[in-house]
């Protein structure tokens, strides 16, 4: 710790002031302090010892009654250090409102300054509620109410994270469960209540309620994200565009993209970066946010997240930095396209709408049927905003911190769509999220993605739903 000195208006006048200081750092010995000094001190010894004398010479001529001053002083003997222990005086407890409680550790070697054990205060906080949902009396519904999923898909996840989350015991506190972390971080996610409000409800402190979602989120991300997103293998990818041919009748699709926006805190670096044009206009007030694009299957299962981008780039500028386009440019994956929207251009692997007007019916059949296939991701999103309510509103989690949470949030959504856990009406969540409409003609649409695409209307004009004639 660095120690700087005060300056003052005049040096000089303050001049007492060091020269105090310094008598004080010398200890006040006799021996340090000046000769002309030590004469007045004993001088005045000399007085002062004169009047004791003269007061107690005075004190032996007078009669002073023993009624008065009655003094028993006893002789110190070898019981006296018992005797002194005996007459400590006892004070009653100090009460403390806060429902904190003091533990001594009487056996503890180490002493503070007043030489008695070291004392311990652990607010004590009520855990009626966990233990109430912990409980085999909670039913299953209202369990599913609160965290977003049965209690079956929450042992799930408590035993797939136990190894990543478990913590020891120590000799000032036993360590939190394993299945207590994960309900504050799910519950935290799911209703997005203050970390306050998380805090009374859990029995636990509000930095250790936060510590406690940033852990459990990293876990998620690093243990089961590899499991649960993931792009599908090749029977995989055959059952999925089988499912999405049924649905719009348009071949080789393997997936439906979208993009969502989270509104954030204006950052310190770069904030116009993060700035979002269409959402301030709409609010009229200024917004910032970032964003979650993402590639859904049939189901509405996440196979592929781009997450963490500036709420200001453009849809098409984050699918061109997404892992999964670069695998597309270094031909990885071949006979299979996904779906887009307007806000996304035309692309030998993405189909995206027409955009321009005065439309051919085959044209507006197209988009229809592109539609129906856009719709699974924006209800996949609708869905994973609905049940993580934190996604809903603006974060208060530090940027370096949000991707890991968005991320985990993928993450159960889709571990929540893979064990049919069914969303109540009331958490249905509309979407705000304004497209930005991509030009047929910008960036050079390529001749061969055009043709492609009016070859798939012109089929699905032409033929029925069910034809697999150009499957």
């Amino acid at each position: 710790m660095e120690i700087t000195s005060i300056p003052f208006p005049n040096q000089e006048d303050y001049s007492f002031f060091y020269s105090f200081f310094q008598e004080l750092d010398n200890n006040n010995t006799s021996a340090d302090i000046p000769t002309t000094k030590r004469r007045k001190l004993d001088a005045g010894e000399d007085s002062s010892l004169k009047e004791i004398l003269n007061t107690i010479s005075f004190l032996d001529d007078q009669d002073i009654p023993s009624s008065n001053f009655d003094f028993d002083f006893k002789i110190p003997d070898s019981n006296f250090a018992m005797d002194s222990e005996d007459r400590v005086r006892k004070t009653p407890a100090p009460k403390f409102d806060g429902g904190a409680a003091p533990v001594d550790e009487a056996n503890s070697s180490q002493h503070h300054g007043g030489g008695g054990p070291r004392r311990l205060w652990v607010k004590e906080r009520s855990k009626a509620l966990w233990e109430h949902y912990n409980s085999d009396e909670c039913p299953d519904e209202e369990f599913k109410k609160v965290f977003r999923m049965s209690k079956a898909t929450f042992n799930m996840i408590c035993d797939e994270l136990d190894s990543a989350v478990t913590k020891k015991d120590t000799m000032l506190r036993l360590a939190i469960p394993v299945r207590q972390r994960v309900a504050v971080c799910l519950y935290r996610l799911a209703t997005g209540d203050p970390l306050r409000t998380v805090s009374s409800l859990f029995g636990l402190g509000i930095s250790t309620c936060h510590k406690l979602v940033l852990e459990v989120c990293a876990a998620i991300r690093t243990v089961l994200m590899p499991k649960f997103i993931q792009w599908p293998d090749n029977g995989r990818l055959e059952q999925i565009k089988t499912e999405f041919g049924s649905i719009s009748g348009i071949p080789n699709v393997a997936g439906s993209i979208y993009t969502t926006h989270i509104s954030i805190i204006a950052p310190k670096t770069s904030p116009a970066a993060y700035f979002n044009k269409k959402h301030t206009e709409r609010n009229q007030k200024p917004s910032y946010s970032t964003t979650v694009q993402g590639v859904v299957d049939s189901r509405g299962v996440f196979t592929d997240v781009s997450i963490g981008y500036p709420g200001s780039m453009s849809d098409d500028k984050i699918w061109e930095k997404s892992a999964l386009s670069q695998r597309f440019n270094m031909g990885q994956l071949k006979n299979i396209s996904v779906v887009g929207g307007s806000s996304h251009p035309l692309l030998d692997w993405l189909l995206v709408p027409y955009t321009h007007q005065n439309k051919t019916w085959s044209q507006h059949s197209f988009n229809e049927k592109i539609g129906e296939v856009q719709m699974i991701a924006k209800d996949a999103f609708m869905r994973l905003k609905g049940r993580w309510a934190c996604l809903q509103k603006r974060t208060e989690v530090k940027l370096q911190d949000l991707p890991v949470v968005l991320g985990a949030c993928c993450v159960l959504h889709n571990i929540c769509e893979i064990n049919n856990e069914t969303m109540d009406e009331d958490l249905k969540f509309d979407l705000f999220d304004d497209e930005i409409v991509f030009g047929e003609n910008a960036r050079g649409t390529s001749v061969n993605a055009a043709q492609i695409r009016d070859s798939i209307a012109h089929n699905l004009l032409h033929h029925s739903l069910g034809s697999t004639g150009f499957r």
